[in-house]
């Protein structure tokens, strides 16, 4: 399928490894443009050194205004067409293991700058009739996973954000989505695995065999494969999907909407 996004240009936040990363390399190959954001530019850089004419670069951590300033200000400055709102995840825990501090920053990290970006946002492609903003959350959004309290309330609030927005700006091109992917082959599966083997008291390995085993396609998730339908829901190709919640989980939700 031709995703008609050649030459579109499209923000990606935490593009330097995991989702973000996949998603950047998908929509280059695509033929679109990206604006990659993380907190490491040296890292931007030697990771896209390849396609240098398909992105630009912003560093800065996306939990910063200043960060914002200069990704809104990009938006403005040049035509865009979509924004992928990407970010790494809080510390595993379960709530009796947290406290006020940690609630804090999961709150700034997790939730807090994607209302901030997206009031920024939502308007300018209301105005010029047409945008896709995509926010990259997790499963458990729909089924909230043992010892990760901080991520299961604060991406639920972003959810409910997310469909909210979504009703206001249907009506002007816009549409706003949710991804929740499950167990992915990615750098951020690397804290879950470890806190199931510290708390079971088995090895790093057998830990990741018994994730995987619970999956009921068998294995764990490609970046890439989410990849590809992340830039189908950028595409014109989704203008009539909206306000929805995504999974991509290798079945692993038990809800009859899972």
């Amino acid at each position: 399928m031709d995703l008609e996004i050649s030459e579109q240009r499209f923000v990606v936040c935490g593009a330097s490894s995991g989702f973000g990363e996949a998603i950047t390399r998908r929509l280059v190959r695509e033929g679109a443009n990206v604006v990659a954001v993380a907190r490491r530019g040296d890292l931007l850089k030697e990771k896209y050194s390849n396609f240098e004419k398909s992105i630009e670069f912003i560093e800065g951590s996306v939990i910063y205004s200043e960060t914002l300033d200069k990704i809104e200000a990009s938006i403005r400055k040049k035509e865009t067409h979509g924004v992928v709102f990407n970010a790494g995840g809080p510390p595993t825990g379960t709530p009796l293991r947290t406290n006020m501090d940690d609630w804090d920053a999961a709150w700034q990290l997790v939730m807090r700058w994607k209302v901030n970006l997206a009031l920024r946002i939502a308007p300018i492609f209301a105005d010029k009739g047409y945008g896709r903003m995509l926010f990259i959350e997790s499963q458990s959004v729909k089924q909230p996973l043992p010892a990760l309290a901080l991520s299961n309330a604060f991406r639920a609030g972003v959810t409910g954000f997310a469909k909210t927005l979504a009703t206001e700006v249907a009506n002007k091109g816009v549409t706003v989505n949710v991804l929740a992917p499950g167990s992915h082959e990615t750098p951020a599966i690397e804290r879950v695995i470890k806190n199931n083997s510290s708390m079971k008291g088995i090895s790093y390995e057998d830990a990741k065999e018994e994730m995987e085993k619970n999956i009921p396609v068998g294995r764990m998730g490609k970046a890439e494969e989410f990849a590809s339908l992340a830039a189908w829901l950028l595409s014109s190709h989704s203008g009539f999907v909206t306000g929805q919640t995504i999974s991509h989980d290798g079945g692993s939700i038990a809800g009859l909407f899972g």
